[in-house]
């Protein structure tokens, strides 16, 4: 999905919700939840869009038309890190503003 075509589903209200993937390395990928699907962001090359921080995702979302329910989501590190399993866990979902930090 491009922005454009994003920008297009939340003026019609189909737009759900919006997740900030981080991913290791310090990079992040934007879904957008639309009729319970999972959708990419994609820039005009049609690669996946790859941003470098919360505020670069804000600023490519401040014109959005609707405001929808906005997570940053990050995984369980300890698996990766120390090799702790403790069952099945979910990642970190912690609410963010789409509107500038400041």
């Amino acid at each position: 999905m491009n922005l454009e075509l994003l920008h297009a589903e939340a003026g019609a209200g189909r737009l759900e919700s919006l997740e900030l993937i981080a991913i290791e390395g310090g990079i992040y990928v934007l879904q957008a939840l639309i009729a319970g699907q999972r959708r990419t962001l994609i820039d005009d090359a049609g690669s996946i869009w790859r941003l470098r921080s919360t505020t670069q995702a804000r600023n490519l979302l401040e014109k959005l038309p609707a405001r929808v329910p906005f997570h940053l989501v990050q995984c369980v590190v300890h698996n990766e890190m120390c090799g702790f399993d403790d069952g099945p866990q979910q990642p970190l979902r912690t609410p963010i503003s789409q509107d500038a930090a400041w």
